[in-house]
């Protein structure tokens, strides 16, 4: 509603979005992503506040009307209780008329037995004899006494209401029928508070039970038992004509002269001599009432449940609407135990009514956060995906708390005091709404994004786009319907907690109007009820006596059973009576310390008996709570550790984490390639060759014998690993060599002919139901395919032309011929001509891709996309997306001029769903050097940028780009880098660093270093190159999600890693090694002679799908070639 009244400044209704640098967003991103990483600590601490304000809540609260007052609070029923004052112009005849007097003795104690007798003395001296008091008398028709007469007891107890409702009917309320108004009762008794406590159940004449709130002042209570009173009242209530009413007029006056001795009276006169009009309530709820409310519950949980069906995560649903409901109980129940303790009574409103504003409320501000979350992207790490979402949202959280929390402040002011309470226990509410919401839920959401099985939660609406034709002509209906939506979010649900608070707030309002219901909108509108709301009764002389509590004050504890029990004596069929209130005649025993000599607690009574009492048993029933909620969060989290069932990683961990493979060589590492579940195969220049378990951190070496040459490798040109891990492939200028990693030994070598070059791909082909075949690609175009059961070797023809790029991939596509997928090959060659190479009957089946004459040109690389059944033409200044079913081009992308080989690319999609959400091109300026990122997004985040179902395929369907929005940045000096599966880039670069000054005796240590001489003081003596007192050093970096604008992060790589390696055990760095992707968040580097493996988060080294199981399968290129052809040679990305 904010952003609606900020119009004329704003000049738009769109709720703000803060830029990713503002410091606001900074901050609450940290806070969530520290809540995401430490969930346990968070999850454990909300739990223990919400535990601790929800165990309170028995021990402040009763629903038994005998214990109401014993302080303890009371809690609301479905009624309208109130006992308001009337302003000074209310035209209201009272039912009936209240005089009361209040006994004191000595501060606090006006339960001795002194005192006792002393109140039985006035009580009979103004109303007569009380003893055993019973009014009952046969009907009769009596006339009224002189004025100035006496009455006798069977006159007066005619007159009572008891026998009869009349305009002269009486009764009274009076501590003293504890003793049924007995001096010899009073003296006998032995414990006086026993006394008192048994008869809070006892009923007087007319069935009025009488507690403690209506007989006593001032009380204090320890473990719901009174233990000490400030002043006894006795009250009588009578209708206007009463006689007996009379007499208590006539009586106090006289008293006031005969007991001046023995008491202090205020007023000395004995006369009261103001009064207040009161309107006491107890209205149930009416069928209207019951029905609103009703309809809003419904309404309100309607939208619940529409909100949770749009949420794609299916096995999450149920958690997060327990969730949302778990955080809106524990937000009414900690606003209840909050205001019990601050002695806010709640009494006065419908229980009903309570939960209602802080459901739409807090359910307003939970789905906009899973919504953020959902529109994050799935693939960067679980804290980041928290952080960005919190960092985008709690801001419009805290503004909406902030907007209603002024709002029930001016509504409290303003209002009467029973809807004030009810402000200020939504107010409390929707503090502690934000609370756990920022604790609680973001926690809890935080596990449920963690759980791999739900890691997919998918954006809120899903849209079909059937075809480019349904899509416009459905437009104008969309652009009109939208005209009605202001940003995201309905204008319905945007205001919906604001609405309901205020529309609750004037219904609630206009029952407590005195006029009546029919008039309640204009004294809304005039504000005339204010005065009668905030103007307080005249003030008596009562500030000098210290009065543990005021007669007002007295007069708004009065609970609504007690309303109830008078309403059914004076007024059967109402539900309200009005009251004129007279100021008290207060009779304090003369010699009485009226000095206070404790505080009197600020909190309830009930608050300090938990303290004295249950803490201990609190806290051994927390502490069980805490291992139960610890012991929930490890079974969540139990599959994030696969290896031992601990943390792998611990929670703090930083996004960059670096581990060594050290000790495998001696010289730089020259080439490497990786294969699903962690294995890492890596050739040496010290012509060594190692397979690494990255898991376990464990290795294995090839055995090379240089003397025999069925065993000698070398020079290795190339190497594949297959799927499973199982063979080795090395690839020599003469041979293919064939290592069983599972047995450790060589199993036979193929003599093939390379025709003098390179081959451009070699990989292990796919074959589920035999034993894999190694192809080769080679760069005059052609192709082998050698079998590893010992086939012939099959040739095949690709091209005419010589080859400059050639991919495998794993092929989904309709036309592929197979149910399943198989693998298919993707080529460039040097006339830019591009050719699809599939498995048909077992044989390859090469067919040139016709995009036009004036579409076939300057293509350096092919770039698969199998899950879209897409793939990406890279050239000098232009990407193509091409359709590999039809060879059409969907749509062309402008970029800056690209350094050949440099493109890699990030698409991510729909959890099982060929739908393109958000694609990035990453390359590498020829300009410039930069990094270049094209992130292209679509316009409204409910549409698709393009979608495809390869069983739905018909030769009809066109495949269309949708309207997208274009997001670029650059990233200057960016080394060796790789574009990941999970959405991030990983790279290596060189950065300068000061250089520390060396003392000489360093420097003699440092030159006298063990080792090859020239290879271990590679790079010491290179300071000449950077004329400022630099030195080299290296860093990683990692961008998470480019299309969020977010920071880089970076860490340098010569420090000790996360297993504690130290750095020194690797030659010096003059450029870095090979770079492969290993895994979907990972990437190894060759760094010297040492394997860097660089995390973008905490890896699992799964086997991977389909869709990622071709990239692993390539040798990503040597050491010895140029930077840029080595770290950007092949490249296989598929849909995320």
């Amino acid at each position: 509603m904010i952003w609606y009244l900020l119009y004329p400044l704003r000049g738009t209704t769109e709720v703000p979005v803060l830029a990713a640098t503002h410091p606001l967003r900074t901050a609450f991103s940290r806070y969530a992503k520290y809540t995401a990483c430490h969930v346990r600590t968070v999850l454990t601490i909300a739990t223990a506040v919400i535990f601790f304000f929800l165990y309170l809540l028995p021990f402040l609260y009763t629903s038994d009307a005998t214990n109401i007052t014993s302080g303890v609070s009371k809690l609301p029923h479905h009624v309208w209780t109130d006992a308001q004052p009337l302003g000074d112009g209310a035209m209201v005849e009272p039912d009936v008329i209240m005089r009361p007097i209040w006994i004191h003795g000595s501060y606090m104690k006006a339960l001795e037995r002194d005192v006792l007798l002393g109140a039985l003395d006035l009580q009979d001296e103004l109303l007569g004899p009380t003893t055993n008091f019973n009014p009952r008398q046969p009907t009769n028709t009596l006339e009224l006494p002189d004025t100035t007469t006496d009455l006798t007891p069977q006159q007066r107890d005619t007159f009572h209401i008891v026998n009869g409702l009349t305009d002269q009917s009486w009764f009274f309320h009076s501590p003293l029928q504890y003793w049924s108004g007995s001096r010899e009762n009073i003296l006998a008794d032995q414990d006086i508070l026993a006394t008192v406590n048994a008869g809070k159940t006892q009923s007087t004449s007319v069935n009025v039970t009488l507690r403690h709130s209506i007989v006593f002042s001032g009380k204090r209570f320890e473990e719901r038992r009174l233990v000490a009173a400030d002043a006894l009242v006795i009250t009588l209530i009578h209708l206007r004509n009463s006689p007996v009413g009379r007499q208590w007029v006539r009586k106090a006056e006289a008293l006031a002269a005969e007991r001046a001795d023995m008491w202090k009276i205020i007023p000395a006169d004995g006369k009261s001599h103001s009064n207040q009009l009161y309107d006491f309530q107890f209205r149930p709820l009416s069928w209207t009432d019951w029905v609103l409310l009703t309809i809003a519950y419904c309404f309100t949980l309607l939208y619940l449940l529409s909100c949770l069906a749009k949420i794609r995560a299916v096995k999450s649903r149920l958690g997060l609407m327990v969730t949302i409901l778990v955080q809106i109980i524990a937000s009414i129940g900690s606003s209840f135990s909050v205001c019990a303790i601050f002695k806010i009574d709640l009494s006065r409103i419908p229980s009903y009514a309570y939960p209602l504003v802080v459901l739409a409320i807090s359910m307003e501000n939970s789905f906009r956060l899973i919504n953020a979350v959902i529109v994050t992207s799935s693939t960067i790490s679980n804290s980041d995906r928290i952080g960005e979402a919190f960092g985008a949202t709690a801001h419009i959280a805290i503004a909406n708390r902030v907007q209603n929390l002024l709002i029930l402040w001016g509504l409290s002011r303003i209002t009467f005091p029973g809807v004030a309470a009810w402000c200020a226990f939504a107010a409390i509410a929707t503090m502690f709404d934000f609370f756990y919401l920022s604790t609680f839920f973001l926690s809890v959401l935080s596990l449920d994004v963690r759980q791999r099985e739900l890691v997919e939660l998918e954006k809120a609406s899903l849209k079909r786009t059937k075809s480019a034709e349904s899509t416009s002509q459905k437009m104008s209906y969309v652009d009109t319907f939208r005209q009605f939506r202001l940003g995201e979010t309905a204008v319905s649900t945007r205001i919906a907690g604001t609405i309901v608070l205020i529309g609750f707030v004037l219904i609630a309002q206009s029952h407590y109007a005195p006029e009546g219901r029919r008039h309640w909108l204009n004294q809304i509108f005039s504000l005339s009820w204010r005065k009668a709301v905030r103007g307080a009764p005249k003030s008596s002389l009562l500030i000098d006596i210290h009065q543990a509590r005021s007669p007002t004050s007295w007069l708004r504890l009065q609970d609504h059973e007690t309303a109830r029990e008078v309403i059914k004596v004076v007024k059967p069929t109402a539900h309200s009576y009005v009251a004129r209130v007279y100021d008290p005649i207060v009779f304090v025993l003369k010699g009485s310390d009226r000095i206070p000599r404790t505080r009197e607690p600020m909190l309830l009574p009930a608050v300090y008996d938990f303290i004295h009492r249950e803490i201990p048993g609190f806290v051994v029933t927390l502490l069980m709570v805490v291992a139960g909620i610890l012991l929930f969060a490890n079974y969540l989290l139990k599959d994030e550790y696969p290896n031992d069932g601990g943390p792998e990683h611990p929670e703090d961990e930083p996004l960059i984490s670096v581990r060594t493979l050290s000790k495998g060589h001696n010289l730089d590492v020259a080439m490497m390639a990786a294969a699903p579940g962690g294995q890492l195969v890596s050739v040496g220049l010290d012509r060594s060759i190692q397979i690494w378990n990255v898991l376990s951190g464990s290795k294995a070496s090839v055995l090379c014998d240089h003397e025999v040459p069925l065993e000698n490798p070398f020079p290795v040109l190339n190497m594949a690993i297959d799927q499973k891990s199982k063979w080795l492939a090395l690839v020599s200028w003469q041979r293919v060599y064939f290592w069983s990693i599972l047995n450790q030994q060589w199993t036979g070598t193929k003599d093939i002919d390379l025709c003098a070059h390179k081959p451009e791909a070699v990989f292990f082909k796919r074959k589920p139901e035999s034993a894999p075949s190694l192809v080769i690609v080679r760069k005059n175009g052609t192709g082998l395919e050698i079998p590893l059961d010992g086939s012939e070797a099959k040739e095949f023809s690709i091209c005419k032309t010589p080859l400059i790029w050639a991919v495998p991939f794993a092929d989904k596509s309709h036309h592929s011929h197979h149910r399943s997928s198989f693998t298919s090959i993707l080529t460039a060659s040097r006339k830019s001509c591009i050719h699809l190479v599939r498995q048909q009957d077992n044989e390859w089946v090469s067919t040139e891709v016709d995009l036009g004459e004036s579409e076939s040109k300057g293509v350096h690389c092919v770039l698969p996309l199998p899950s879209l059944s897409m793939y990406l033409i890279g050239r000098s200044k232009s990407v193509d997306l091409v359709d590999l079913d039809t060879s059409t081009i969907i749509h062309t992308f402008s970029t800056e001029p690209m350094k050949p080989r440099s493109l890699k690319q990030i698409s991510l999609t729909r959890s099982q769903q060929s739908c393109l959400t958000s694609l990035t091109l990453a390359y590498v300026s020829m300009e410039t050097g930069e990094l270049v990122l094209q992130t292209y997004l679509p316009e409204d985040e409910d549409n698709l940028l393009c979608s495809y179902t390869p069983a739905e395929f018909s030769s009809t369907v066109q495949r269309g780009w949708g309207p997208s929005k274009e997001i670029k940045r650059h990233i200057a000096n960016p080394g060796v880098w790789e574009a990941l599966a999970s959405g991030s880039i990983i790279g290596v670069r060189e950065k300068l660093a000061p250089t520390r000054p060396r003392s000489a005796s360093s420097a003699s240590s440092s030159s006298s270093s063990s080792g090859p001489i020239g290879l271990r003081r590679r790079g010491v003596n290179r300071t000449d190159d950077h004329p400022d007192n630099a030195t080299r050093c290296w860093e990683a970096w990692v961008i998470n999600h480019p299309e969020a604008n977010s920071e880089l992060e970076t860490r340098q790589l010569d420090i000790p890693d996360a297993a504690g390696v130290p750095d020194g055990g690797h030659l010096l760095i003059s450029e870095v090694g090979p770079m492969v992707k290993l895994g979907a968040m990972s990437v190894a580097v060759g760094f010297g002679n040492v394997v860097k493996v660089i995390s973008a988060g905490h890896e699992y080294f799964d086997q991977v799908s389909d869709g990622l199981g071709a990239e692993s399968l390539l040798n990503l290129g040597s050491r010895r070639k140029k930077a840029n052809g080595r770290a950007n040679g092949h490249n296989l990305r598929s849909a995320g």
